[in-house]
């Protein structure tokens, strides 16, 4: 592994929520992150500039991670920027809610292209221009496991993330290359709280053992742990990071 002042990451969907707190923690640990957004550039560039404020090196770079050119855009974009890439954190996701039965073909498309699809490309691109022991961190969520209504489709997205998960480890570990997931619970983001009213908001915070929401610094500590030298003998593995929901 290269040294950590030296290290690149590329953080997908990191222009607010858990993408951001990563970001902002990855820079506090030494390592050039590239800030990636899909729409919000404004956003992004705001993260940029309270990284470059605290001495941390960083850019901004739009791609749609649900097109297929997307992640190639954003590894050509660390190399021009810092010489390579050594950390690939696949964050970018969407969740449309909706009984099985009244789920739409496009939302369906949508939900595919972007967080299965893009995933399988970062999975794809990293194991080609990663740098030898690199660090592959992806994102899973706990409704996996807890197959809630509504969440069939989206859940479908992250249970086949862990599957690829489990495999590219096995593929990668010669070259020291870990391959991991992180499985938040419920996170106080905006895509998370999107359509939900107070009350069912505060019914799934009592269904922690903690009383609360996860919130996304709760996230990027992981992140950082997996991103780390710390963690040079985990591979393979789903961390549930969700306070015990299950």
């Amino acid at each position: 592994m290269t040294d950590q002042q030296t290290r690149v990451a590329i953080v997908t969907g990191a222009s607010k929520g858990i993408g951001a707190a990563i970001a902002k923690r990855l820079a506090q640990d030494g390592i050039a992150v590239v800030v990636n957004y899909a729409k919000d550039r404004e956003a992004a560039d705001a993260v940029v500039a309270a990284l470059e404020a605290s001495g941390g090196k960083a850019i901004s770079v739009g791609a749609d991670i649900g097109d297929p050119a997307g992640m190639a855009i954003l590894f050509d974009a660390a190399e021009r920027a810092f010489g390579g890439t050594d950390i690939l954190i696949n964050n970018a996701a969407i969740m449309e809610l909706s009984p099985m039965a009244r789920v739409t073909d496009e939302s369906f498309e949508k939900m595919m292209s972007i967080n299965l699809g893009g995933v399988f490309r970062g999975l794809r691109e990293g194991a080609l221009r990663l740098r030898d022991g690199g660090r592959i961190i992806s994102f899973s969520s706990s409704v996996v496991g807890m197959y809630q209504p509504d969440y069939g489709v989206y859940a479908a997205t992250k249970a086949a993330t862990e599957a690829m998960t489990h495999v590219l480890a096995k593929e990668l570990g010669s070259r020291g290359i870990t391959v991991n997931a992180v499985a938040p619970g419920p996170v106080e983001t905006e895509l998370f709280m999107t359509g939900k009213s107070e009350e069912l908001v505060k019914t799934i915070a009592g269904m922690n053992p903690f009383g609360r929401l996860g919130q996304p610094g709760d996230i990027a500590g992981v992140v950082s742990f997996l991103a780390g030298p710390d963690s040079d003998w985990v591979s393979g593995q789903v961390i549930r990071a969700n306070g015990g929901i299950i």
